[in-house]
């Protein structure tokens, strides 16, 4: 007896430029009770990204035309799995790994769940080697998400599964906030939506100091800093924290932030 597809409306987007053999392993580390679809948007690598032959895996290429930056290749993804009717996007990055049914868990919850539009997962951090580092443990439900989000990252972008039809309603991913394309439209979703976290690890999440957030840390602070400005309530004494720590983030080296964050988060999980 064949398992039910029960991910038939499920499609894992990856936006992808160079970096095939880590965009294989990313892949290769899904695993689902049914059939598993994946969009990868190859932002122009040269040489252009190869579908890999999975067992388990249906696999399409979206190419754009030059490489233009996450922002870009993420719109075009989702306006493909919108015009294809497709219900729920997971997204992940490449060099990140997937928990064994991640996209199960989180389909049944956005299921159950009609006011929810975005789902994230707690996710362990580790390092290029696979070597542990630190964990992200997020609020999980919505109220306490919509009073933290612009003090700390409520999601780990790669964890989130997306309700599609939503997604477009808010104006999909834009590039007005450029680095912190995943909060700007994680906020438009929590205008009209609920936002949660399931209390459980579904992503390994790899630092990696070619990263958007250590390569354009100027850039995503910045953007972060006009959504935390734009989206603030005043009488939430959060959102003045966050707005502080972001001013941190501009004066302190990036190192000694992550060094810093780590040691906290660590201390954090032991206690």
């Amino acid at each position: 007896m064949h398992a039910p597809d029960t991910l038939h409306d499920v499609v894992v987007l990856i936006p992808a430029f160079n970096g095939q053999a880590d965009l294989e392993r990313t892949l290769q580390s899904f695993s689902e009770p049914s059939a598993v679809c994946v969009l990868i948007v190859d932002d122009g690598s040269t040489p252009p990204l190869v579908a890999p032959v999975i067992g388990g895996m249906e696999i399409k290429i979206l190419r754009m035309a030059r490489n233009g930056g996450i922002e870009g290749a993420l719109q075009a993804g989702i306006d493909a799995l919108a015009r294809r009717g497709v219900r729920y996007a997971a997204r992940i990055d490449t060099g990140d790994l997937a928990t064994p049914e991640r996209l199960s868990k989180q389909r049944a919850y956005l299921e159950a769940h009609p006011n929810v539009a975005v789902l994230g997962m707690w996710t362990h951090v580790v390092s290029t080697s696979g070597a542990p580092l630190f964990d992200l443990r997020p609020p999980t439900e919505p109220a306490a998400i919509r009073r933290a989000m612009l003090m700390r990252s409520c999601f780990a972008h790669p964890s989130l599964m997306l309700r599609i039809d939503a997604v477009m309603a808010a104006g999909n991913y834009r590039a007005d906030y450029r680095a912190a394309e995943d909060l700007d439209l994680v906020l438009r979703l929590m205008a009209r939506h609920d936002g949660a976290n399931l209390p459980e690890f579904g992503l390994y999440y790899e630092l990696n100091e070619r990263g958007i957030s250590a390569t354009k840390r100027r850039t995503q602070t910045l953007s972060t800093l006009r959504l935390q400005l734009r989206y603030m309530r005043a009488g939430n004494s959060l959102d003045w924290i966050g707005i502080a720590k972001n001013c941190a983030h501009l004066l302190l080296p990036y190192r000694a932030l992550r060094g810093l964050k780590a040691k906290l988060l660590r201390r954090s999980s032991a206690a």
